[in-house]
């Protein structure tokens, strides 16, 4: 698959953003011997929420860690003019590439506003980061409202609801400025209102931004992937619309037809 990537319904292809979009190329992950990731090319576009999906052991979260400089790779991983494969993990983060894990990692002890504003810390001197700075940032001010807690800032991180943990770590990589950002399965364990939360919150921020989300629950791919990506056996095995990933029969077979069965809502044939 080229990787060409239109959102789905729209008039008219998008166009790679150089200040936003990945270019995988070949790129390819072994650990002692077993390849995880092999030869994967694939394009990530600004605009579009783009979805990782493949049952488990796919290599989707290894194909994260190389391109947020976890694991060693090869291939490369153009963005900006970089290459991220050959790129250490601070540097990455500060050229504004950006990831969530499964298990939301906040401080819990400190309030909403504390860790949105240390998260930040990535755009302040080093010299100032132990000092209080009078008033909130404005582009902390505008992450609280853009993930709807406001009304906790104050509150400790530890106790907020589990989908609420999710949105702070989301607000994390908003006030680092993340261009990129990659969400390893950012519903897992929410309600269903939360889940829709979280696909409003997806949409809110994609528009300017590149968004690709590791998932598993189909019934949310449905609902808000615009462009997804299936892998299998570390290898890219196709890709495209939601309509046409759930119309691939090798998607069927190794995937919808049996790990995710019983999300693919009665639909005959799989």
């Amino acid at each position: 698959m080229s990787g060409t990537a239109p959102v789905a319904g729209a008039a008219a292809p998008l166009v790679p953003d150089e200040e936003t979009s990945v270019k995988v190329s070949n790129l390819t992950v072994t650990f002692d011997g077993f390849t995880a990731v092999d030869d994967v090319s694939l394009l990530m576009l600004k605009g579009q929420v783009h979805f990782l999906i493949g049952p488990n052991g796919a290599g989707k979260t290894t194909l994260v860690d190389a391109l947020t400089g976890l694991v060693p790779a090869t291939g490369t991983a153009t963005y900006d003019g970089m290459d991220l494969i050959s790129m250490k993990t601070d540097k990455i983060i500060r050229a504004g590439v950006g990831r969530t894990f499964q298990t939301a990692t906040v401080f819990d002890e400190l309030s909403v506003l504390q860790n949105l504003d240390i998260a930040g810390g990535v755009h302040r001197r080093a010299w100032g980061l132990p000092f209080t700075r009078r008033g909130v940032p404005d582009y902390v001010e505008s992450a609280l409202e853009t993930i709807g807690l406001s009304a906790l800032r104050d509150k400790p991180a530890g106790i907020l609801a589990h989908g609420q943990k999710q949105w702070l770590e989301i607000g994390m990589l908003l006030v680092q400025d993340a261009k990129v950002m990659f969400l390893d399965e950012p519903v897992a364990g929410m309600n269903a209102d939360e889940r829709d939360e979280t696909g409003q919150l997806l949409r809110r921020i994609g528009d300017q931004r590149t968004i690709i989300v590791i998932e598993h629950d189909m019934d949310f791919v449905r609902s808000y992937a615009e462009w997804v990506t299936v892998m299998h056996l570390g290898k890219l095995l196709t890709a495209g619309t939601v309509e046409q990933v759930q119309a691939d029969k090798r998607v069927q077979e190794v995937y919808l037809g049996t790990a995710a069965d019983a999300a693919v809502e009665g639909e005959g044939g799989h």
